[in-house]
């Protein structure tokens, strides 16, 4: 509390003393966008009147550089937000936001929850998200937000709440043809209607890539349609969505190897299949003319299917009696499913490999409902929301290893034989998961004074998760999680240009059912995907305090519109949850990791005149661990013996640039042609593996973005982008990789570095049409 106190002193100290002499407001109104302060909210509270850092981005704003993506307009746009690409796949990266992540890949500890229109979309399994199945030409609007306890389990981090296109807010057709390097092709229709109370909505994307990277081709099929009603007093809406989607993403590669090629990739093929079908029915009804009961309800169905080869730590026996037979390190030989050993002759003069493959179907159910009452309190304006959400998930998932040779250009022939050897680590898995999530909440605004707004809130969650062994009995278990967490603040208007605001909250996340069927190091599981063992982890707990000022500045010193933040944050989690290497190669397993702490600084201007807009964010994010321990990390050049490194309090957390630097500009050249860029900087990061913060860090980089878009007539529109202008060679994640392992297939490798590389100098253009 005392750093974040001093830095708000020093913030207020240095405000200018001209400010404190400012003239009255113009009599131009001002503008005044809302939030939404909970995920349901239809409305929500004047961005002034929220006690955080909080970021709005429009739909122009997603359609900036050429079709919609909604990632890249979250990293060109926040500097709290990058990108790490554990799977090497542009539509399946790790999001980072202040230090917390939001990935597809299980495995990765996630601390960001994610909405669509209210509905919670991550996946029930592992808190994952897949960013590859969310529609990004149908996004009206998207509500960046710090961590929150009003929205539920796993804001710890932060939140992101998506409100979708309707009929009634996106009229007329828009149609987006568009392609560029690496054999992308990709083409976006939507299109809006209303008749009188009723309207209808429709959008649907495609895309094919190659990839710029070897055997890393994509396919995209994405659908959003919604339909709705409004009457006097209350509206209806059903949406459907569905998405169809393959990807590779070959991971990361020896450095070594990419300085030879950067597109090359060690083991293949890496992908996975992502398949849903959601329905979702909501409405809102006034049921006095201050108060509103605003509900939602969904079904939603999800399927995965993963495929990976990778190299096995597969060889002869070492032991006489044991002469004929493959062995795990020499000393445990391989067992095939059903029974027996696997012999030799499998293998030959050949290098060991397996095909990993896994499976999962989830079917999912839930809704919320909450009263909104906007009547006064005491005479004051207020708003005040009370309601309670449940869902309901059930999993299966399956994983199996197939054994095969490694063949000269490092994919993997596989035998037919599937490994059955639990005592190594490998054997089948079938499990079946239930989770149940209950949360009641309340948050309310007053403004105390016209100058002076509190806010104060809080939600109790509960979470139960059932797991099933379908084969033995290692993996049952039945967990129960639940806790409150309570949130508070304070906004007040210390000028009529500025604002200081200051904030408390508390958030928990429950392990997933990923997580406790994959806590036990004796048995660890294959990252993102097998699980053997059933023991119970702590769930996460975050407390955040943040704070800072926020304003405009008078249209008569620069001119146009500016907006300008600058705040501080700290959140300290207890029991963070962390995926840490095993001694087998490709495997890993769940611990509860001690205390570790995301502290930072934020800041931001934004200037926009008649034909020229600038914006320039910047964030410092120290993230570090608080508890000095052993972690392992076996493929590590500095593990000691027993393969753990030593972690000291302060350590930083791998994987989380310090400091980041966007700027953005675009200039409206004449009525018919724009031109504009971005500048992304991220500083260096530490390893994934090396939390003890022993080797030399990933580099920073820094990547420059060109777009222009020219008006060839009414309702058309032509537009370019340059991606990473100067050719930046660049990695945005690393890891470590078994040495010994990997040099029987490559002798010459020394180093035990794995990276993925950053895209290259790229072009796309497209069309847009209007009508």
């Amino acid at each position: 509390m005392s750093w974040l106190g001093l830095s708000l002193a020093g913030l207020l100290a240095a405000m200018p003393s001209a400010m404190a002499q400012e003239a009255p407001a113009a009599a131009t109104l001002p503008v005044v966008e809302a939030v939404g302060t909970t995920p349901l909210s239809a409305g929500g509270v004047p961005r002034d009147r929220i006690p955080a850092n909080t970021r709005g981005f429009s739909a122009a704003d997603l359609a900036r550089e050429g079709r919609p993506d909604l990632v890249d307009t979250l990293v060109r746009l926040s500097a709290g937000v990058a990108v790490n690409d554990a799977q090497g796949n542009p539509f399946a990266p790790d999001v980072t936001y202040r230090g917390f992540t939001a990935s597809p890949l299980v495995g990765t500890p996630q601390g960001l929850a994610v909405y669509q229109n209210g509905m919670r979309i991550n996946e029930a399994f592992g808190d994952t998200v897949n960013w590859d199945l969310i529609p990004a030409n149908a996004i009206r609007s998207v509500d960046l937000l710090g961590s929150n306890p009003v929205f539920g389990l796993n804001a710890i981090g932060g939140a992101l709440a998506l409100r979708m296109k309707t009929g009634f807010d996106s009229p007329g057709a828009r149609l987006d043809i568009s392609g560029g390097s690496f054999g992308r092709v990709a083409g976006g229709l939507e299109y809006g209607k209303q008749v009188g109370n009723a309207a209808a909505y429709l959008a649907l994307e495609a895309l094919n890539e190659d990839g710029w990277r070897r055997y890393s081709p994509s396919r995209l099929r994405r659908l959003y349609g919604d339909v709705g009603v409004r009457g006097e007093n209350a509206t209806f809406n059903i949406s459907i969505g569905a998405g169809s989607n393959l990807l590779s993403g070959n991971g990361p590669t020896p450095v070594q190897i990419l300085s030879a090629n950067r597109r090359d990739v060690f083991t293949w093929p890496d992908r996975t299949s992502n398949r849903m079908t959601m329905l979702q029915a909501r409405g809102t009804y006034e049921l006095a003319p201050a108060w509103t009961l605003e509900a939602n309800a969904y079904v939603r169905s999800f399927r995965q299917r993963t495929i990976n080869a990778d190299i096995a730590e597969i060889g002869g026996c070492g032991d006489d009696d044991l002469a004929g037979l493959l062995c795990f390190d020499g000393t445990q030989p391989v067992q095939a499913r059903g029974g027996g050993t696997l012999g030799t002759d499998l293998l030959g003069d050949g290098v060991a490999g397996v095909v990993n493959r896994t499976g999962t179907n989830t079917l999912g159910a839930g809704g919320t409902a909450q009263i909104v009452s906007t009547e006064p309190i005491l005479g004051r304006p207020a708003r005040v929301v009370f309601g309670a959400s449940y869902d309901h998930a059930d999993t299966d998932f399956y994983g199996s290893t197939e054994f095969g040779t490694v063949t000269p250009d490092r994919t993997v022939a596989g035998s037919g034989i599937l490994v059955d050897s639990p005592a190594a680590g490998i054997a089948a898995v079938q499990l079946k998961s239930t989770t149940s999530y209950w949360g009641v909440f309340g948050t309310g605004t007053l403004e105390l004074t016209p100058r002076l707004s509190a806010t104060i809130g809080g939600r109790f969650n509960t979470a139960r998760i059932e797991l099933r062994d379908r084969i033995g009995t290692a993996l049952n278990g039945d967990h129960d999680y639940s806790r409150f967490n309570p949130a508070a603040g304070l906004t007040w208007r210390a000028l009529d240009r500025v604002t200081a605001y200051a904030g408390y909250a508390e958030a928990n996340r429950a392990p997933t059912p990923a997580e406790l069927a994959c806590a036990d190091p004796l048995l660890p599981c294959t990252l993102g995907a097998f699980f053997l063992s059933d023991p119970s982890l702590k769930q996460v707990v975050s407390r955040t305090w943040e704070g800072g000022l926020r304003g405009t500045l008078p249209p008569t010193w620069l001119g146009g519109r500016t907006t300008w933040n600058l705040g501080v944050f700290r959140t300290d989690l207890t029991d963070d949850i962390l995926l840490v290497q095993s001694e087998i190669q490709g495997r890993g397993f769940f611990r509860n990791a001690g205390d570790t702490r995301r502290q930072g600084v934020e800041a931001g201007i934004g200037w926009r005149g008649e034909r020229l807009a600038v914006s320039l964010d910047y964030a410092f994010i120290d993230a570090t661990f608080r508890t000095a321990q052993r972690l392992p990390s076996p493929n590590n050049p500095f593990a000691d013996a027993d393969g753990a490194i030593p972690v000291e309090r302060g350590d930083r957390i791998p994987g989380i640039p310090r400091q980041r630097l966007r700027l953005d500009a675009e200039w409206r050249a004449t009525e018919w042609w724009r031109i504009g860029g971005n500048i992304v900087f991220n500083s260096e990061q530490y390893l994934r593996g090396d939390e003890a913060n022993l080797l030399k860090p990933l580099a920073g980089y820094a990547v420059v973005n060109l777009r222009t878009a020219v008006s060839i007539g009414p309702g058309v529109e032509v537009y370019g982008i340059v991606r990473n202008l100067f050719d930046q060679h660049y990695s945005t994640f690393g890891t470590f990789y078994n040495l010994e392992t990997a040099s029987a297939l490559n002798p010459s490798l020394t180093d035990p570095r794995t990276v993925t590389p950053g895209l290259p100098r790229a072009f796309y253009g497209g069309l847009r049409f209007s009508f």
